[in-house]
């Protein structure tokens, strides 16, 4: 998703003026609304769904993170014995 300069940077006053205009342009682009005062970014609109995913992808990132730095440190085990004593902690039979 890339941005339009020219679509996506609204100033303050715009905003007030045209608020339904530009929260439709945001949800039928899914683009982010950046808002200016003064002539300076000042605040960005975002689509509660796009949002949504781009905290899920945050998350899986960080998580993602913890884990390389775990595995960069060697703290790592086989699956197989982690399996065994997820099987056994949580009574799992078969």
């Amino acid at each position: 998703m890339s941005m339009s300069i020219t679509e996506d940077i609204k100033s303050v006053s715009d905003l007030k003026k045209k608020t339904n205009e530009i929260f439709k342009q945001m949800h039928c682009t899914g683009r982010p609304i950046i808002v200016t005062v003064n002539g300076k970014p000042d605040a960005v609109l975002l689509d509660v769904e796009v949002f949504e995913k781009k905290l899920k992808a945050l998350n899986i990132a960080v998580l993602l993170n913890e884990a390389e730095t775990e595995v960069k440190a060697g703290r790592i085990r086989p699956a197989r014995d982690f399996l065994k004593e997820l099987k056994h902690s949580a009574k799992i039979s078969g």
